[in-house]
C-alpha cells in the first residue's frame, strides 16, 4: 500500500512558535485516521503540514471553512472543481450556471441535507451548520485523492454528523480528520492519533476501542 503522508522527527509550528516536536508517523493510502486531543494540542498544525505535502491532490475542509460568503452555495461547492475546467467555462458558470453543473452540485448537496431551495442563497445567509456542510460538499465535489478535515462536524448535531461522516467515507478511502467527538472518531475511522503537550502520545487502531479509553487525554493537568 502506498504512503499518503510521512513525517520523520519534524518540528511543526507557525510564526516561529513551536506547536509540535519530534513528530514521526506514516499514514498509508486507504487509511481513515482521526487526530484527537484538547484544543491547542496541534491537530490543525498537523493537518496543515499534511496539506503542504499533498496540496495538488488533497481536498481540505479548514476549520474556518474557507467559503466566499457573498457567493451562493452552488458557487462555493462548484469551486471544488475550478482546476478541472478552462477559465472561460468557470466564468460562464459564475454568470449563468449550466444545468449539468447545477444538477451535479445539487446531487452532492442534497446527500448532506442541503435542500434545493438553498442552492442559490448566499452562503453568508446560511446557518453555521449549513455553511459547514457546504464546505464538506465542496471537498466531496472536488473528487481529490485524499480528504483532510479540521473538525468537519463541529457545527452540526449528532444525526447530521453521522450523515456528513457517512458521505465523507463514501467519497474518500483516505482521510485524516481532526475530531473532538471521540465516539464518532472511533466509529468512523480506523486509527486514532492522540496529541498532547506538543507530541504524539499514542497511535492506535480503533478496533475494540471505547470512548472512555480516551478519557485520560482530556483530563485537566
Amino acid at each position: 500500500m502506498s504512503i499518503a503522508f510521512e513525517l520523520c522527527n519534524e518540528r511543526l509550528g507557525y510564526n516561529g512558535s513551536k506547536v509540535l516536536d519530534g513528530v514521526t508517523l506514516r499514514i498509508r493510502e486507504g487509511e481513515r485516521v482521526a487526530l484527537v486531543g484538547k484544543s491547542g494540542a496541534g491537530k490543525s498544525t498537523l493537518l496543515k503540514r499534511f496539506f503542504e505535502q499533498r496540496r495538488t491532490d488533497s481536498a481540505i475542509i479548514p476549520q474556518e471553512l474557507g467559503l466566499v460568503r457573498p457567493l451562493s452555495l452552488f458557487h462555493n461547492v462548484y469551486m471544488g472543481r475550478l482546476n478541472a475546467h478552462a477559465i472561460w467555462y468557470n466564468l460562464a458558470n459564475l454568470v449563468r450556471p449550466m444545468p449539468r453543473e447545477v444538477a451535479a452540485v445539487q446531487q452532492v448537496a442534497s446527500r448532506l441535507g442541503l435542500s434545493e431551495d438553498k442552492l442559490f442563497e448566499r452562503v453568508g445567509e446560511l446557518s453555521g451548520g449549513q455553511q459547514q456542510r457546504t464546505a464538506v460538499a465542496r471537498a466531496i465535489y472536488q473528487e481529490a485523492e485524499i480528504l483532510l478535515g479540521d473538525e468537519p462536524v463541529s457545527s452540526v448535531d449528532g444525526r447530521q454528523s453521522r450523515v456528513v461522516l457517512d458521505n465523507i467515507n463514501d467519497a474518500y478511502a483516505t482521510a485524516v480528520l481532526s475530531m473532538h467527538d471521540v465516539g464518532l472518531a472511533i466509529a468512523y475511522t480506523d486509527r486514532l492519533i492522540g496529541l498532547e503537550g506538543g507530541r504524539i502520545i499514542f497511535d492506535e487502531s480503533t478496533a475494540g476501542m471505547d470512548a472512555s479509553d480516551l478519557d485520560f487525554l482530556y483530563q485537566s493537568s
